[in-house]
């Protein structure tokens, strides 16, 4: 099965962007492809590379990139949603990359499910 996620929540506000992570590693654990992860209002925060929690904290903008990395994962974030918050290419964590909601509107066409973490 083919899966398009959507993260509506920053990284260390709500429980939807570690639920989303979970949810992918799962999912490409049990052979199921995750095309695209679409970061959409808050959840626009889990690509900022300005983000720094404490070392016995887990990193949540790291564990998106090694998904990335290892299941070529396509990281997107909303370019309006990014704006009004201030992050910009230059803020932008490696494995990210910053477009609009015609991606989101793809994803929605080309997964079999779209699944949607956070309000």
């Amino acid at each position: 099965m083919r899966f398009g996620i959507v993260v509506n929540e920053g990284p260390y506000q709500h429980q939807a962007s570690d639920s989303a992570y979970l949810f992918c590693k799962a999912a490409l654990g049990r052979g199921h492809e995750v095309s695209r992860v679409f970061f959409y209002h808050d959840g626009v925060n889990n690509a900022s590379k300005l983000t720094e929690p404490p070392q016995d904290d887990r990193h949540i903008v790291n564990r998106w990139k090694k998904l990335a990395d290892e299941h070529g994962v396509d990281l997107v974030v909303c370019v309006a949603a990014a704006l009004r918050r201030g992050i910009k290419d230059e803020n932008l964590a490696d494995g990210f990359r910053i477009s609009g909601l015609g991606q989101l509107v793809e994803t929605g066409i080309q997964a079999d499910r779209l699944v949607v973490f956070g309000d």
